[in-house]
Formats: structure tokens, C-alpha cells, sequence
């Protein structure tokens, strides 16, 4: 039986990507479409099976934080699983808020880059698996470098991508959620080739994010060497149960918590 590690089972974990208290969903991060609500979303993603559920506020600001909070604790409320929380965290403060809301771990993306020490905060206050490193990278052809975008995938960092990768492990972080912004929405399945690479060298868990659209391309990531995968559109649309992609992994020797 495949599992990413000999102790631990292979995850999945539904996104909810929250934008003025609903959750959407787009193509390579832009056209939004309306999916539904956080919370109705979260609770029936639990009772099919999910491992974890993440939520990401994607346009993040002052005017929308009290909307996110709310949305947070209503959530945090009806799960038993681990909830994590990411989206315009820019101090420690901020973190704190959303774990006294409910959170089990906060995932942080510009924070991070633009003030890397806050990894290193997070980790010593609350532990290093309180601490998820979200990193959007975009990789439109196999011959370019990987590049690092911050701002929900709108603003280029002049940043190595692998030195980066390494940084993130150096400061404490617990986990490495890979979002490969040329899969985004696009149903072609994860990148497992940059993905597979990252978590083969990685001291800490890696999630594969972007491109699912069926079964096999969770087997794919898995297999390539993913801890982790997450999903949002073709669990969102109903097209697939987690469930059922747990059972096809079963089927397929991929480790799976049922």
C-alpha cells in the first residue's frame, strides 16, 4: 500500500476559496464564479470523508476582516477536523485572532514573503504544525524557472523559487501548500512533476494544489510523492464526492483515512 508516509495516511482537503463571504472558484485565479456557503460547504465536506478543510479569504483587507472572522468561527463551530485559515494575516496578531476564532493552523502566502520572520513567530508561539507556508508558483512551460506570485497571483517576486522552498523549512514551518497557478481550474490534473520534486526533498509536509479534475490525478500526486492534495471545483460542482476519490485511492493502494 502507497502512502506518503510510512506513519501517516495521504489527505485530502477541499479548498474554500471565501471572497466577500462566499466561496468561488476561477480559472487560474481569475473568473470567479459564486459556489456557495463556507459554512454549508465545510460541514457536508466533513461527512463525506475530508481530511482537513482550508480557507483561504482570497481578497483578503481591513473592510472585509470582521466578514472572515465571522465566517471562521461559524465554521470552526460545526467541525470536528482540522480547519486551516489563510488570507491577509499580516501580524502575529492577526494570527491570533483567527486561532481564538476557531482555526487549528494558519496558512500565509505574502506575509511570509514579504516579512519572512513571521514564520518563525508563528512557529514558536503556537508549534510548527500551526504553521502552513502557501506559495502560488507559476510554471507555463516545462524550460521556464518557477515563479513565485504573491497577492492572490497577481504580483511577481523576484525571489528563487527552490531557495524559498528551502527558507520556509529553515524558519519552522510545518507544511508547504504548493498552489501551481498554471494548473489552476484548468482540469489537467496537479503538477506531479514540480510537485513530486518538492516533496521527495522536503523535510516537512507538501500539498499538491491546482488541476485536479477527476480520481486518477489524485493517484497521480499522491504517487509522484504528495502528503497532500486539495481540491475545490470538482468537489464544489458535485461532480465527485470525497468519498468516492478515497475509495478509488483505496482501490489503487494509496493509504487513506476512512
Amino acid at each position: 500500500m502507497i502512502a506518503c508516509d510510512n506513519q501517516l495516511t495521504a489527505r485530502i482537503i477541499p479548498c474554500l476559496d471565501v471572497d466577500n463571504g462566499r466561496v468561488v472558484k476561477g480559472t487560474n485565479f481569475i473568473n470567479l464564479r459564486d459556489m456557495g456557503d463556507p459554512v454549508e460547504l465545510a460541514t457536508e465536506y466533513e461527512k463525506q470523508g475530508a481530511d482537513e478543510i482550508i480557507f483561504l479569504d482570497i481578497t483578503a483587507s481591513s473592510d472585509n476582516r470582521p466578514t472572515a472572522l465571522s465566517n471562521v468561527t461559524r465554521i470552526a463551530q460545526k467541525l470536528s477536523i482540522p480547519f486551516t485559515v489563510g488570507g491577509g494575516l499580516k501580524s502575529i496578531d492577526d494570527v491570533k485572532a483567527f486561532l481564538d476564532a476557531g482555526a487549528d493552523k494558519v496558512a500565509l502566502n505574502t506575509t511570509a514573503v514579504q516579512n519572512p520572520n513571521i514564520i518563525n513567530q508563528v512557529a514558536e508561539q503556537y508549534g510548527s504544525q500551526c504553521v502552513v507556508v502557501a506559495v502560488d508558483v507559476n510554471r507555463p512551460e516545462q524550460s521556464v524557472a518557477p515563479r513565485i506570485y504573491i497577492h492572490g497571483g497577481r504580483t511577481l517576486v523576484q525571489r528563487p523559487f527552490y531557495s524559498w522552498i528551502n527558507e520556509i523549512q529553515e524558519r519552522g514551518a510545518g507544511e508547504i501548500l504548493l498552489t501551481c497557478m498554471h494548473r489552476d481550474g484548468t482540469g489537467l490534473g496537479f503538477d506531479c512533476e514540480l510537485t513530486g520534486e518538492i516533496a521527495r526533498n522536503a523535510k516537512i509536509q507538501v500539498i499538491a494544489s491546482g488541476g485536479a479534475k477527476n480520481e486518477e490525478h489524485f493517484y497521480d500526486a499522491f504517487a509522484a510523492g504528495a502528503d497532500a492534495c486539495l481540491a475545490a471545483g470538482m468537489f464544489h460542482s458535485g461532480e465527485y464526492r470525497i468519498d468516492q476519490v478515497k475509495q478509488y485511492l483505496k482501490a489503487k493502494q494509496i493509504n487513506v483515512r476512512l
